[in-house]
């Protein structure tokens, strides 16, 4: 049924929608069944959540905690990870939600996320029947073992973040681009460089689908170093009424109402659950301008859901493998019909041999938690309530 909203704005308190935990995290997924799409290309077969379990790379585990403040008390883990096939490309995990979204805050508890070379995981959003008209949003993403945090959005034409987001809004920085081929040549251009600011998928002077890429300004905020910690806190503020998505990455530090926030999502009583405030939490790392008065309509992005997968190699991890796993790529070598060392098919190859550091290329999830913001009357100054 249609919400009456006139007069009204999604501007209010958040409260909880979804607690993904424990035993109720697969509850809201469905798990895809098939083939990676043409566009990631991973060396990897997704599977049903029967033959999942079969394999053992997927489960929820009850374990202690040994902190002693907390007197060993059982939490429930969800853990997600990949198997050795015969034919060769691994068997893998890839959660798509049921439940679509227009705007939210979403947030994940991550204790142990999948790295290592040739490792491809990502927690994101998108609309893939409609993409890229519906958007998608990386909130966490990496390959071949990278250490920065990264947000990209990817979309449809005219959404552009250019002269919209001014500096002191965010603490990183946007992704810088060269080498892009000239357009009559075919030759690297390595003389011109710019930010990575556009976020349509075939914006002019950036990589195809390269989309608007904020990039983390610390280097130990994915993948080891977060592991290392014990996890970490990722958060994606999507609010069109207040015309921005933020992201933030906390790890080992967290916010006092963010983690009393995760802590009392479980609650039955809504009284007893603290109500997150991204406000009380400091500059995110990401800022994008969207909605009325910027250079992209809040239109861009709809009905998308949640998305985790762990590929491996395929037009990413794999075409950059020979670059950031070289000394692996130098070993597993593999030569095209053309005689030249082919990136792809050496990372392939590297999988297949289905080495000890893959060990490391697991989920360990406490929880996705999502909140959407109450419905309230419009205020006469809307644009002075926006920041």
């Amino acid at each position: 049924a249609q919400i009456e909203t006139r007069g009204m704005a999604f501007t209010g308190p958040y409260h909880l929608v979804e607690a993904q935990e424990g035993r109720n995290f697969f509850s809201f997924y469905d798990f895809y069944d098939g083939p990676d799409s043409l566009g990631s290309a991973g060396y990897n077969a997704y599977v049903s959540r029967s033959k999942a379990k079969e394999a053992n790379i997927s489960s929820v585990v009850t374990e202690k905690k040994i902190d002693g403040i907390e007197g060993g008390k059982e939490e429930e883990f969800v853990y997600m990870s990949s198997a050795p096939t015969t034919a060769g490309p691994r068997d893998s995990v890839r959660l798509e939600g049921k439940t679509r979204f227009d705007r939210g805050l979403f947030i994940l508890d991550v204790r142990h996320m999948p790295d290592g070379c040739g490792v491809w995981p990502a927690f994101w959003m998108t609309d893939e029947a409609a993409w890229p008209r519906n958007g998608e949003v990386d909130i966490l993403e990496g390959v071949n073992g990278q250490t920065v945090s990264k947000t990209a959005l990817h979309t449809s034409d005219q959404c552009d973040m250019y002269a919209h987001v001014p500096p002191w809004t965010k603490t990183g920085e946007w992704e810088w681009i060269t080498g892009i081929p000239k357009t009559y040549t075919g030759e690297p251009d390595f003389h011109t460089s710019k930010a990575a600011d556009n976020c349509w998928v075939m914006a002019q002077h950036q990589w195809a689908n390269e989309g608007c890429t904020a990039v983390h300004d610390r280097n130990d905020t994915l993948g080891a170093p977060v592991n290392e910690n014990g996890g970490g806190i990722y958060a994606l503020e999507w609010d069109p009424e207040n015309r921005y998505m933020k992201s933030w990455v906390f790890s080992p530090d967290i916010p006092v109402n963010l983690r009393d926030a995760i802590n009392t999502a479980g609650s039955k009583d809504a009284a007893e659950r603290v109500v997150p405030d991204p406000s009380s939490w400091g500059l995110p790392y990401a800022y994008f301008a969207i909605g009325e008065g910027t250079g992209c309509s809040a239109d861009h992005f709809k009905n998308m859901r949640l998305v985790f997968n762990l590929a491996f190699c395929g037009n990413v991890s794999g075409n950059r493998f020979a670059r950031e796993c070289n000394a692996l790529a130098d070993k597993f070598d593999v030569k095209n019909d053309d005689g030249f060392s082919d990136p792809v098919l050496t990372c392939n190859a590297y999988i297949e041999s289905n080495p000890e550091t893959l060990e490391e290329a697991y989920w360990k999830i406490k929880g996705v938690y999502v909140y959407e913001r109450e419905l309230e009357k419009k205020k006469e100054h809307d644009d002075d309530q926006r920041s």
